[in-house]
């Protein structure tokens, strides 16, 4: 390491979000940006610190203490070549990743101020950017040819590892665009689109074909083809079925999220057919990442007030988990950037039922519950914990995950990938996966050549 006592005199510094006051009136990038001089100070915090937990969190055994010391010495195509060799998109993860190697650092168990990782990796993949040190590289191809269906980031990561191992690549995905959940559900705010654009743009110049518009089934693969990476996501979210369901004002959480993304790439959805939270109070019914975002597009669609309840009891605040402790991803109460901009949060709550007038919706019923032990030993069981109460909302968005699907009968040329294979998750996941399924493709061909 360049500077292994860093972490004793400079203290952890985060770029941090751009004034409420500005961000709330657009759907630009929220998160700012340190300038080169504060970016190296940040990476001279990575410590030698013996065994590097971060590297073990990291489901893409990203190398943090190598990159953050070339950083350090201000060798940036060289942290990006050493953080591009375990992570094909630096620049997706640097934005919207949880930064599982942060909590399991050592200077967060000791002083809870981690490297800043997520945000260096970030920082690392624009000046790369900018200063062409990301370049098309033109493998050797080696006569096979693979299908990958989906072009979220599990296919993505599996296109392209087979693609620089040799392999001819064609990418089949059903929407108009390719990025999956990274440009259809996560928001601009967060995640500019142009940057999944330069990506694709250099996949393409790299050899991997894309075909937009193409619905493509286990039962009815491509032809032509030696092998298949499925990679089709969990396109079914969870329901909440319950009297009231068919009000009109009741909405799935991607029906906003994506129909925002779309809108703001241009594409021509009339405005009346629209899911607008424009001065409506608006109710967002499931208490995690998803359901964050939602609040954030409907302050940005300039709602009128926005309430977040969750059937789970409220997380402990931290910055510990003793239910889960460190190097262990923390259980702990996180308020985002779009909490931050204006909400009422509640924890325990039941939805009864939806309420409406002449078929619009017009409040919900709830009630507070607990959760007791099960005298059986299994799962607690929710009871009620308070009268019934109704809140005011003109639209709900439910934002409660999504059902894991029930894995297709394949032949042996056929491999799983991402949320298809484990269900919903991170994006740092979806990707490790995709790494995975490309990796059984290649000894799939290697045991065929023995």
């Amino acid at each position: 390491m360049g500077d292994y006592k860093g972490f004793l005199t400079i203290p952890r510094k985060e770029a941090g979000y751009r004034p409420v006051r500005d961000r709330i009136h657009d759907f630009g990038e929220v998160e700012q940006t340190l300038n080169e001089s504060d970016r190296r100070l940040q990476a001279s915090r990575c410590m030698d610190c013996g065994v590097p937990f971060c590297n073990w969190a990291c489901p893409l055994g990203n190398r943090p203490p190598e990159w953050n010391d070339a950083v350090f010495k201000g060798d940036f195509e060289r942290a990006y070549k050493l953080l591009n060799t375990t992570n094909d998109f630096p620049e997706f993860t640097g934005r919207v990743c949880p930064a599982l190697c942060e909590k399991a650092c050592v200077l967060n168990l000791t002083l809870h101020e981690p490297t800043t990782n997520r945000e260096n990796e970030a920082a690392i993949t624009e000046i790369a950017w900018r200063e062409n040190f990301i370049q098309p590289v033109t493998p050797q191809r080696n006569g096979r040819k693979v299908a990958v269906i989906g072009a979220g980031p599990s296919g993505l990561a599996a296109a392209n590892r087979l693609n620089r191992m040799g392999y001819s690549v064609s990418v089949y995905e059903k929407n108009e665009k390719a990025g999956g959940l990274l440009r259809f559900g996560i928001p601009n705010f967060k995640l500019n689109k142009l940057v999944i654009d330069r990506r694709i743009a250099l996949m393409e110049a790299e050899g991997i074909q894309f075909h937009y518009n193409c619905s493509v089934t286990p039962d009815a693969l491509p032809k032509g083809f030696d092998a298949y990476v499925l990679a089709t996501g969990t396109p079914q979210a969870r329901d909440l079925k319950v009297p009231g369901r068919e009000l009109k004002g009741v909405h799935f959480a991607l029906e906003l999220l994506s129909e925002q993304n779309r809108v703001l790439y241009g594409a021509d959805i009339p405005s009346e057919e629209r899911v607008s939270c424009k001065d409506k109070d608006v109710l967002v019914i499931g208490g995690g990442d998803t359901g964050s975002d939602c609040i954030g597009t409907a302050h940005r669609q300039g709602c009128r007030s926005v309430t977040q309840i969750e059937i789970l009891p409220k997380p402990p605040e931290g910055p510990d988990d003793p239910a889960n402790p460190w190097p262990l991803w923390p259980r702990t109460l996180k308020t985002s950037s779009s909490h931050e901009e204006g909400c009422v949060r509640r924890w325990n709550i039941n939805t009864l039922r939806f309420l409406g007038e002449e078929g619009r919706l017009s409040g919900v019923e709830i009630q507070p519950i607990d959760w007791v032990p099960d005298p059986d030993g299994g799962r607690p069981r929710m009871v009620p914990a308070g009268e019934p109460e109704v809140i005011k909302a003109q639209i709900v968005l439910l934002a409660m995950g999504f059902l894991k699907p029930d894995p297709p009968q394949v032949a042996d040329n056929v491999f799983l990938a991402g949320d298809l294979r484990n269900g919903a998750s991170l994006v740092v996941r979806a990707m490790a996966s995709g790494h995975d399924a490309a990796a059984a493709v290649d000894r799939y061909f290697n045991e065929q050549s023995l």
